[in-house]
């Protein structure tokens, strides 16, 4: 008998694997949850450990498999989406969300102009290509920012931090993608010299933003009625299943899709919409419950798989030029556009200060830029993936060591007890009362 006969196949090796990481996925989140380390930052250390090791020759670059790339993130985004939407107790007002629409309407855009003309003017990038990137990195992220979003539904953890920023990660993913269709067309139309302005002011910006939401909206609704109130023993919470918001986030991705309009917002729009419709039933913690493991699962494998880039060259095209427009997207940008657009907004200044520190960057922006450069060819594309890869590691870093203490500290000066009030213990008491009140 060799030696090789008493190695284990790639599958088993794999199967193993999953079932460690999945044993992560339910442990760690325990762990670290009054340490000043994330679970992200925990993950992207084991996908460094694990692809140095030299048995391992796989090299997980974004630059080598793009179409993969665009697909997973993209489908780990529209999880946190839903996930996102049906945890937001807050009703839908316009007052309301106030802090929502400041950061959206005012911080996104600043945001995206600043960093197009810092990469313009420091990397010598081309403009177009410079507003892809801005575009990509501009939004924060729905998937990385679990820590500082409000907590399961009905937990009461939604402050107006947490709040402001879930509803921020929630559609500033959708309304990104106007300006990355932008620099696409600036990049291919114009350079061509063909007319692009209305095309995109119709399309990509009326239609498609227009169509999202009301597509949204309606899937929302449907869902809603089918679930709470179809007049029928048949209605989909007697399942008692709640894989039915994973029925909704692919539905509603999938059909908005076709529609030719924007996927991402139309899935927060029908995870908020289909909370709305029966606010308080025990189900949607269900339903949650569902789409955080999913989430979570996934987002472990893509960030092992990103700090298994990290050591096989991602960051190869890295000089100290990416390294300084990194630093100042993380530690300049965000928290002076954020505060300029929370100017004048009725909240305490540590509130303000919050907001516009947690501009977390991730998977969102990992998608944005695959889904732009596998529309338009860019020569020096592995400088534009050293420089996203750099920003993100630096934003899961630094966020990931700095949220814990931030927002128990917050907690403490709100008058709020950061330990009787843990994420995680509310959710499981909430569940106990459940459990208890079904037969």
């Amino acid at each position: 008998m060799t030696l090789n006969d008493w190695l284990p196949d790639s599958y088993i090796l794999t199967l193993t694997g999953f079932g460690l990481l999945t044993a992560l996925v339910v442990w760690l989140p325990l762990v670290l949850r009054k340490l000043p380390l994330s679970l992200p930052i925990v993950c992207i250390a084991l996908g460094a450990a694990l692809f140095s090791i030299p048995q391992i020759t796989f090299k997980p670059l974004p630059l080598a498999y793009p179409q993969v790339t665009e697909r997973f993130t993209e489908f780990v985004v529209i999880i946190a989406l839903m996930g996102a939407g049906l945890k937001i107790d807050r009703v839908f007002r316009w007052r309301d969300w106030m802090v929502t629409w400041r950061l959206l309407a005012v911080t996104m855009p600043l945001g995206i102009v600043t960093i197009a003309g810092l990469c313009a003017w420091v990397l010598g990038l081309p403009w177009a290509i410079a507003l892809l990137l801005a575009a990509s990195l501009a939004p924060t992220d729905p998937v990385l920012a679990s820590d500082i979003q409000v907590g399961p539904p009905k937990t009461g953890e939604e402050d107006e931090v947490r709040f402001g920023l879930t509803s921020e990660a929630g559609l500033n993913d959708g309304l990104a993608f106007p300006f990355v269709h932008l620099a696409i067309l600036l990049a291919t139309a114009a350079a061509a010299g063909e007319p692009w302005l209305g095309e995109w002011l119709g399309y990509h910006v009326f239609w498609e933003l227009a169509v999202g939401v009301g597509a949204g909206w309606v899937i929302g609704k449907v869902f809603g009625w089918l679930t709470f109130h179809i007049p029928a023993d048949s209605k989909l919470v007697q399942t008692g299943d709640g894989l039915i918001a994973l029925a909704a986030t692919c539905v509603s991705y999938g059909l908005t899709e076709v529609l030719h309009s924007y996927g991402f917002l139309a899935v927060f729009v029908t995870a908020v919409t289909f909370r709305g419709t029966h606010r308080d039933h025990d189900f949607h913690h269900d339903m949650h419950d569902v789409t955080e493991q999913i989430e979570r699962l996934a987002m472990m494998v893509l960030l092992l798989l990103f700090g298994g880039a990290l050591v096989s060259g991602l960051l190869s095209a890295v000089s100290w030029r990416e390294a300084a427009v990194a630093s100042a997207i993380i530690l300049v940008i965000r928290p002076i556009t954020g505060l300029i657009g929370l100017a004048g907004l009725r909240a305490e200044r540590s509130e303000k200060l919050t907001l516009a520190f947690f501009g977390i960057r991730g998977v969102g922006s990992i998608y944005y830029l695959a889904y732009g450069l596998n529309h338009v060819s860019v020569a020096d594309a592995d400088r534009l993936w050293g420089l996203l890869g750099l920003v993100v590691l630096f934003s899961v870093v630094l966020h990931g060591l700095t949220v814990t203490p931030i927002m128990r500290s917050l907690d403490r000066q709100q008058g709020r007890d950061p330990d009787r009030d843990d994420p995680i213990d509310s959710e499981r008491a909430d569940h106990g009362k459940v459990a208890e009140s079904r037969p």
